[in-house]
């Protein structure tokens, strides 16, 4: 890709995005408007800022590259993401803004009147926080390598400078605006290239599906393995190799290897010829060379997708940036018109992302062998179209990936922020805030430089699959069920989204290994996870009966009642 115009594309996308985020700080006045936008942001503004936040690197780059790797399988991805609103817009939104909190910590102590539970909650929602702002942060350091070569670190401090300089400064009134602008930028910077790139793909005689054949090299590609890998050949396979295969070192030697598997160490170029079929590869040691070390589709497959469907559906209720946004609305009716607009455009997007997929698998297969299909997106553009053309396209994907990181990492570092602002630091005021909005962003800024690596599903999978398993029944119970109880609470949210935790933890890193019996369960938890959860909630709550706060009815009431009767009855 050519630097030349990317790079400006990029620094357009960063500087537009303070100059929105200025705007909000001109009318931002009060604590209020740092936290909530003082409750006075409508539907389509909201629904665009929703919109803009959800769609993270994960949604960018990550779904593609999960396409491109694992096939069509791999959709329940979009569906799971978009449909989790529908439970969203059914169960929680309306209630969750009535309950007038500004975080998830103040829905639990205004509904269970305990400090416990609230300090318990923040706790879960700073590290669901931070697990999904790592990969906003390495995403953007992937698209700063592919487009300049620079280090993988500094896309990561980019976003974090940005971010922390909108938020502090503006607070929710500057990101709701910001998070708008950068959903219409993301979703112009996919439409765009893909028309080009599908007129392209049906006038140059390219397979018109891309998942009924093996993928092969279209032309003659040059392949550097980055790390040690283990190709798998059904058949010889002819090709050129300057490094080390099965511990013989090669200077340009042409190779005929042949069927079975070879050991190809890290550093190695490998030339495949136009037509050559594109070798299966996995970690050396094991492991598929996967964006998601926890997919498999070959094992359990099933299993896997059940687990996926509900992590996705149910994990989306409790994302604290998404959670956050509902407290801005007016009212509960608009928190739900907002909900059902959040449904039609992202689901809009998310037609976008698997098309990059299935073009990557025809024009940059090679992708599956370097670890690497996350950047599908970003290549496509100068692979397909090339020249002024391509390099201009690819300018714009490469805008819009960068707002996708700008815009997912301001609602995360504003939902992390308020939470320490309100139960960490010393007072609540706005210099507090701005200094939470320091510490949240440095943490995982830290551990994305020490981490390296780690494929954008992976955290974000983490992210979903915990906060299905403990905020999920929080929020549900603590709405519908009267005889909840702090104590069963707590014990839910430890015992839910603590064992999700350990286990999609252990999974990440290897234990117990593809095959292993355990390995789907431990990969996706969600399926025992959440049930445990809401079960350890239920008979907790019921052991302890007399733990029920008081007023417990009055609090349900104010979460159900329209807004207008509540103040008749009231007066």
């Amino acid at each position: 890709m050519n630097s030349s115009y990317a790079i400006p594309a990029v620094a357009l996308v960063v500087v537009a995005t303070v100059l929105v985020g200025a705007f909000g700080l001109r009318i931002s006045r009060t604590t209020s408007d740092f936290y909530v936008a003082s409750r006075t942001v409508g539907p389509r503004l909201n629904a665009a800022a929703i919109s803009g936040e959800y769609l993270s690197a994960a949604s960018f780059l990550g779904i593609a590259g999960l396409v491109l790797v694992q096939g069509p399988d791999m959709l329940w991805y979009p569906v799971g993401y978009t449909a989790g609103y529908l439970v969203l817009l059914l169960f929680v939104a309306a209630p969750l803004r009535r309950s007038g909190a500004y975080t998830l910590p103040d829905f639990a102590e205004a509904r269970l009147a305990s400090q416990a539970v609230r300090r318990l909650a923040g706790a879960f929602v700073v590290g669901v926080g931070w697990l999904y702002l790592l990969p906003q942060l390495q995403g953007a350091g992937l698209t700063l390598t592919v487009l300049t070569g620079a280090p993988d670190w500094l896309g990561g401090v980019i976003v974090a400078v940005v971010v922390i300089a909108i938020v502090a400064a503006g607070g929710m009134r500057s990101i709701t605006f910001v998070q708008a602008f950068q959903y219409w930028l993301k979703l112009t910077a996919l439409l765009v290239p893909a028309l080009f790139l599908v007129l392209t793909w049906q006038s140059d005689g390219a397979p018109r599906h891309a998942f009924d054949e093996p993928a092969t090299f279209r032309e003659q590609r040059v392949v550097r393995v980055d790390d040690s890998i283990d190709l798998t050949l059904d058949r010889p396979l002819a090709v050129t190799v300057t490094g080390t295969v099965d511990g013989r070192t090669h200077t340009g030697t042409r190779l005929e290897l042949p069927a079975g598997t070879h050991r190809i160490d890290s550093g190695t170029r490998l030339t495949f010829a136009a037509g050559a079929p594109v070798p299966r590869a996995e970690r050396s040691g094991g492991g598929d060379l996967s964006p998601s070390q926890a997919e498999s589709r070959e094992e359990r497959p099933l299993y896997a997708t059940y687990g996926l469907i509900l992590a996705t559906f149910l994990g989306t209720m409790g994302l604290p940036h998404v959670v956050v946004r509902f407290y801005t609305s007016p009212h509960g009716v608009a928190a739900r018109r907002t909900t059902v607009a959040v449904l039609g455009l992202i689901g809009a997007f998310y037609l976008l992302p698997p098309l990059y997929g299935a073009l990557g698998r025809l024009y940059a297969p090679e992708l599956t062998l370097t670890g690497d299909p996350d950047a599908a997106v970003l290549l496509l553009p100068d692979r397909m179209i090339g020249g002024v053309g391509g390099d201009l396209l690819g300018a714009l994907v490469a805008g819009g990936a960068f707002a996708a990181f700008l815009s997912t990492a301001s609602g995360l570092t504003m939902a992390v922020a308020g939470v320490l602002t309100q139960d960490v630091l010393p007072s609540r005021g706005v210099r507090h805030f701005r200094l939470g909005t320091v510490l949240a962003m440095a943490v995982p800024l830290a551990a994305s430089v020490l981490v390296g690596g780690l494929p954008v599903a992976d955290a974000v999978g983490l992210a979903f699959a915990v906060s299905a398993s403990s905020f999920c029944p929080l929020l549900v119970l603590g709405i519908w069920w009267r005889r909840l109880t702090p104590p069963g609470a707590a014990a839910g949210m430890l015992v839910g989204g603590g064992s999700a935790l350990l286990a999609v933890a252990a999974t990440m890193a290897g234990y117990p290994g593809e095959g292993a019996a355990l390995h789907a369960l431990l990969a996706w938890p969600a399926l025992w996870s959440v049930p445990l959860g809401f079960l350890t909630m239920i008979l907790v709550s019921l052991a302890t009966p007399g733990r029920v706060p008081p007023g417990t009815a009055a609090v349900l009431a104010r979460f159900h009642l329209p807004e207008e009767l509540r103040t008749e009855v009231t007066a």
